[in-house]
């Protein structure tokens, strides 16, 4: 059996629009300029800003106007609460697991607000594992939160394929253990120059079509 690692934030989910969607919720509930939707999606930073810096600012700019267990929720859900699964993705899942690969997803975050994103919109019944880095104390591109994610699903690493949207953590990371690697674009150019993916892909979709119909 093979194995696809999939990434799970603006790859398999769009993260990104679902924080949105939350962000736009809160400035109205609140009263807040719908233009400072901008400035809360460049401090969250697609999620990688550290959660007390995006605390830190939003209290910065909204203390006085917004409790602060409003902010925490915020935060703390980071658009889990919205997240949806394409139909696409859905079927192209279906597709991997009839042809005999195993499907795991490696996701950076923290425990309860990724295992909320992957139990929403379904993925806990359409991938045989995952791992989290909050929970097992690695993150990518670690080798070790790839090769736990393989044994999570009792499939070896050697000739898995990597699929994600980040260059840093996950082909890089995918680079560093040998493994082959689909990056997913949405519609952004390749800027790295020490490492390569081994494809390229719009969507996910497209790129587990990419890695289950690849040969040699």
């Amino acid at each position: 059996m093979a194995l696809l690692l999939l990434d799970l934030d603006n790859t398999l989910v769009d993260r990104d629009a679902a924080m949105r969607a939350a962000v736009v919720a809160f400035l109205a509930e609140h009263e807040l300029p719908a233009a400072d939707l901008a400035w809360v999606m460049a401090v969250d930073g697609s999620g990688y800003t550290a959660r007390d810096d995006v605390v830190a600012a939003l209290t910065d700019r909204y203390g006085g106007k917004v409790p602060d267990t409003a902010v925490d929720a915020l935060v703390d859900d980071g658009g889990a609460g919205r997240v949806t699964l394409a139909p696409s993705s859905r079927a192209a899942l279906g597709r991997a697991r009839a042809a005999g690969w195993a499907c795991a997803i490696v996701t950076n975050g923290p425990t309860g607000q990724q295992r909320a994103k992957i139990r929403r919109t379904g993925l806990d019944r359409l991938v045989q594992g995952w791992v989290i880095s909050e929970e097992i104390g690695h993150k990518k591109p670690e080798p070790e939160i790839f090769e736990a994610a393989a044994a999570a699903v009792g499939v070896p690493l050697r000739g898995a394929w990597v699929i994600g949207d980040s260059p840093h953590a996950d082909i890089a990371g995918a680079g560093t253990l040998g493994l082959r690697s689909v990056w997913v674009t949405d519609g952004s150019p390749w800027t790295q120059d020490a490492y390569r993916p081994t494809r390229i892909a719009g969507d996910v979709a497209s790129a587990i079509g990419h890695a289950i119909g690849a040969t040699g």
